[in-house]
């Protein structure tokens, strides 16, 4: 499993945002219509102005870790590894391993003056780190991204199984199907969607030695 610890960043100078941030995940986040069980404890706030939830889908990990980092002003610390059971009603009642490396990786986030205020932390550190640059560089993609981008990049990712067509979102926006084409290259789309499957991969891969006897070729996670 893995545990997402989250920590505003200037809360002294911009006011405490939990409430918010709470309200968008709850309401705007990848966390929507996710499937069963891959929440296993959502987010909440444990202390301070800090949100922390138990995710099982490495999916929904990255797709999170990225909305927090589309949205700003968040450091982002990601742990793999087990939960202890019984599960408790709330993730800041929370024990086991996820938890303590979910601590240290959202202090390492904290602790970047530049970049990308992300950090996974699990029993694998080397598959670790090898995620948090995978899922930097996404980051980086992502903040970087414009408000044209997103118009398209929100339209066409919002589509899910039904597939709106760059024709459409053309009609939609009042644009021609070229300046879709170049805004989806600009904003590095398709790129994204091509390297999100490999930082999943790893994010499990870096819990696989607090497995009960997995190894990095099955396809359970963790």
């Amino acid at each position: 499993m893995w545990t997402v610890t989250v920590d505003q960043e200037g809360s002294r100078r911009v006011g405490d945002r939990v409430e918010l941030l709470l309200a968008d995940l709850r309401r705007d986040s990848p966390l929507v219509g996710a499937a069963p069980g891959a929440v296993v404890l959502p987010f909440d706030r444990t202390v301070g102005d800090e949100v922390q939830a138990v995710l099982g889908d490495p999916d929904l990990v990255v797709a999170v870790a990225l909305h927090l980092i589309r949205i700003g002003g968040w450091s982002v610390g990601i742990g793999a590894g087990t939960v202890d059971g019984p599960l408790p009603a709330t993730s800041r009642a929370g024990s086991g391993t996820a938890f303590i490396h979910a601590r240290a990786a959202v202090e390492a986030a904290k602790s970047r003056l530049r970049g990308v205020p992300l950090a996974v932390r699990g029993p694998r550190a080397d598959l670790a780190a090898e995620a948090e640059g995978v899922l930097t560089l996404l980051g980086s993609v992502v903040a970087r991204r414009t408000a044209d981008g997103w118009s398209v990049v929100d339209r066409l990712s919002g589509a899910g199984a039904a597939g709106a067509r760059q024709q459409d979102v053309a009609a939609e926006l009042g644009i021609s199907q070229q300046a879709v084409s170049a805004r989806l290259r600009a904003a590095l789309w398709s790129e994204e969607l091509a390297a999100r499957p490999a930082a999943a991969r790893l994010l499990r891969l870096a819990g696989a030695d607090d497995d009960d006897g997995g190894s990095e070729d099955e396809g359970a996670d963790a």
